[in-house]
């Protein structure tokens, strides 16, 4: 049975964002992603947009969601290291990935949150196949 995963972020605009495409790129066979904010944002940043098209995941029609847009029973909750607590948001498993938000930064700022990302999904798809999580 897939695993549901849910990337939480302030606005769910930028690392969030970037978590849910390589997941349900990678691991659509392990798991359910999705992505939430804690604060309403208007867009998911174009730079993420662009940086994860060369990448090879199309993003063009994402939009930042609330917590409450996304399912409740979540198995596994990942924080992407902006502070954001989600005390009422329960799940069997959490973790805090602890990055850096590039926003305000060059485009070599989000490839390389962007590859970071990338390796920190595929350890998480590693772990769930792996029966680790």
């Amino acid at each position: 049975m897939k695993k549901k995963v849910a990337f939480v972020c302030v606005h769910n605009s930028c690392r969030s964002q970037m978590a849910e495409g390589w997941a349900r790129k990678l691991g659509r066979d392990v798991l359910e992603a999705y992505s939430a904010g804690t604060e309403k944002y208007p867009e998911v940043k174009p730079l993420v947009v662009r940086v994860m098209k060369e990448a090879g995941v199309d993003m063009s029609d994402h939009r930042p969601k609330l917590l409450s847009h996304i399912p409740a029973d979540v198995d596994i909750l990942i924080t992407m290291g902006c502070n954001v607590e989600c005390p009422n948001f329960p799940c069997l498993y959490r973790e805090d990935w602890g990055l850096a938000d590039p926003s305000g930064g060059s485009i070599d700022d989000f490839r390389k949150t962007r590859d970071i990302i990338r390796e920190k999904v595929e350890d998480l798809i590693q772990r769930i196949k792996d029966g680790r999580i």
